[in-house]
């Protein structure tokens, strides 16, 4: 199922006394079609929409202003109950004094009309969506007796048994540890690929995003910053904003400026940047962007060097820096003096990014 956002907007009344004529905007003129059959990742830090917007597309908040259409129908004044939406909450919303097999047909049975199902089928569904999630086995518990990833697949089992046309999704691991989230993340993804329902799925960890969406929309105070692949934002930011929000580690940010086409960053002019005028510029480096080069124009004072297997971590400091140090990413094969005051680098001129230094926004050279 398509889902078509057309100038989406949803103001809220101000709920401190002393800014009363000031509207609180939490999601602004957000237009966006979301293709049938994929998952999309609403993307971005506490505030910025992504769970305001979920919750107009299923009904639960109407949109001060634009259109919500599933398809070709305009769903925007349709009652959430006839929207065919699966919404999966981050705290599970389960109903504890109620069996696994009791939760999952709850919505089943409230049907009515033409939708109502006999017991048979009712079951038949039921144990087809738990089946989905993987937990058929655990049918007759309660969810005081299901460890937190096991709630989570009951939650989205009563999503799915309606069979809905998207599945809505509002940080869903966030209450699980580090290994479960990792798991159930693939369970979703899995989960999406076999059903093939428009999934919309929002968190705050870019990790988690950009790992298992299709697209992903990058937020910031109600506003879409960027939508695109996981991979095309993350190697192409439109903005400073959503270059420092998508990466780990973080993106290293620096002062520098351009004069006669070349980047400076600290005096030593380290990277050519054709077409670019003479001013002062943000400057973002991705931590794998460095190479170690003893010749190479850009150095910083060593402070550590950390081995993590495969790569090692460098973490040095720079007099430009705008975070408190810089990490580079380097092969574990590299031969680095531990021993040493200094380290110098060439840069990988595609994973250097050039920001204006008022309005944040890219500089392409």
């Amino acid at each position: 199922m398509k889902v078509a956002l057309q100038n989406l907007t949803k103001i809220f009344p101000n709920r401190d006394k002393k800014k009363v004529n000031e509207d609180v905007v939490a999601v602004n003129n957000f237009t966006f079609e979301i293709p049938d059959g994929k998952l999309i990742g609403l993307l971005g830090p506490s505030g910025c929409g992504k769970s305001t917007t979920l919750y107009m597309i299923s009904g639960l908040q109407k949109p001060s202003s634009g259109k919500i259409f599933f398809g070709e129908e305009d769903v925007t004044e349709l009652p959430t109950e006839k929207r065919g939406v699966g919404l999966v909450f981050q705290n599970y919303a389960l109903y504890p004094h109620m069996t696994v097999k009791q939760n999952i047909l709850f919505p089943l049975q409230n049907l009515k009309g033409a939708d109502k199902l006999t017991k048979e089928n009712m079951l038949e569904r039921a144990y087809e969506a738990a089946r989905l999630v993987q937990i058929d086995e655990l049918m007759d518990r309660k969810p005081s007796e299901l460890s937190g990833g096991q709630q989570q697949r009951v939650a989205i089992a009563r999503a799915l048994v309606k069979m809905p046309r998207v599945l809505l999704l509002d940080e869903p691991l966030s209450n699980l540890d580090a290994r479960l989230r990792l798991q159930t993340r693939e369970e979703i993804k899995r989960i999406q690929m076999e059903t093939g329902i428009t999934t919309i799925f929002v968190t705050h960890d870019q990790e988690e995003a950009m790992s298992i969406s299709d697209f992903i929309v990058v937020m910031k105070l109600g506003v879409v910053q960027q939508v695109g692949k996981p991979q095309d934002v993350y190697d192409d930011p439109a903005n400073l904003f959503v270059a420092k929000f998508l990466g780990t580690p973080p993106i290293n940010v620096l002062d520098g400026e351009v004069k006669s086409g070349k980047l400076f960053i600290g005096g030593a002019a380290v990277l050519d940047v054709p077409g670019v005028a003479d001013q002062a510029v943000t400057v973002g480096i991705r931590p794998e962007g460095f190479n170690l080069d003893p010749n190479g124009p850009f150095t910083c004072d060593l402070s550590n060097v950390e081995v993590m297997g495969r790569d090692v971590s460098v973490v040095s400091k720079h007099a430009n820096s705008q975070n408190p140090v810089v990490r580079s990413i380097i092969n574990s094969d590299a031969n680095i003096d531990t021993s040493a005051t200094t380290i110098s680098y060439s840069l990988k001129s595609h994973k250097v990014f050039i920001f204006n230094k008022d309005t944040e926004e890219r500089i392409r050279f």
